[in-house]
């Protein structure tokens, strides 16, 4: 997509009258988001939770905290102390195995993001929660397929699109990554977007959802994985960069 394609898309999906929130979950990938809009932003003080910070005339960014449950919470805090448009979860994300695996330094923006391992384990396989009448987004499934219109914003800015899992345990074990592939369609792995994305459904059902990640390590056995987190970070800079 052309800067000007960019711009005009940008311009009718997130302006400074409906704002786009960012949510970023650990202090390294707060502090590469931030530096994206902020050159050489530096964190200054102590960050609290859920208290968005703004970067720009269009874009806030929160810190969350790491995990599904700290990412709701904070987007939730966030989303109703000033109404947002859009919701993004933005970090890094590990790479998970099919045919063709992310590398690292992918940058990818989800077509959808599915919480991977709410559900029941039993002898005969996984069973989600969906299937036991307890999904957590509202049309009964166990991911959101983000708004188009922000799907495309953002797979303009991205090497690649594809589903991303969030999980609860990273897979630190090569069945577990596989595990995560088949119950999903995933090709990378975090562990906060959908969670973010149910929050802002609750919040506002209207709301725009989305997720970028840069990869920052493969998955499966933890000996043999590979990260490569400060370029992941770098690269995470550089994409969110282009919405400047």
């Amino acid at each position: 997509m052309g800067a000007i394609r960019l711009r005009l898309c940008m311009d009718s999906i997130i302006t400074p009258t409906d704002r786009c929130l960012l949510v970023a979950a650990a202090p390294k990938e707060f502090q590469a988001t931030a530096g994206a809009f902020v050159n050489g932003f530096q964190i200054d003080g102590e960050l609290v939770l859920g208290q968005a910070v703004k970067l720009d005339d269009r874009f806030d960014l929160v810190l969350s905290g790491v995990g599904k449950a700290s990412a709701a919470a904070a987007t939730s805090r966030a989303l109703t102390l000033q109404p947002y448009g859009s919701v993004i979860s933005v970090g890094v994300a590990g790479s998970l195995p099919n045919d063709h695996p992310l590398e690292i330094g992918t940058s990818v923006a989800a077509i959808r993001s599915s919480f991977s391992d709410e559900g029941v384990g039993a002898t005969d396989g996984f069973i989600p929660m969906s299937e036991l009448g307890f999904a957590p987004f509202a049309d009964g499934q166990m991911g959101i397929d983000h708004d188009p219109e922000l799907t495309s914003l953002l797979g303009s800015l991205a090497d690649t699109q594809g589903i991303i899992a969030t999980v609860s345990w990273c897979s630190g074990d090569d069945g577990c990554a596989t595990g995560v592939v088949s119950r999903t369609d995933a090709v990378a792995e975090a562990m906060e977007g959908a969670a973010c994305a149910v929050a802002g459904q609750l919040i506002n059902p209207s709301i725009r959802t989305g997720e970028l990640r840069v990869i920052s390590n493969t998955t499966g056995n933890r000996k043999n994985q590979i990260w490569d987190l400060d370029s992941a970070l770098n690269g995470l800079t550089e994409v969110l960069g282009r919405l400047r």
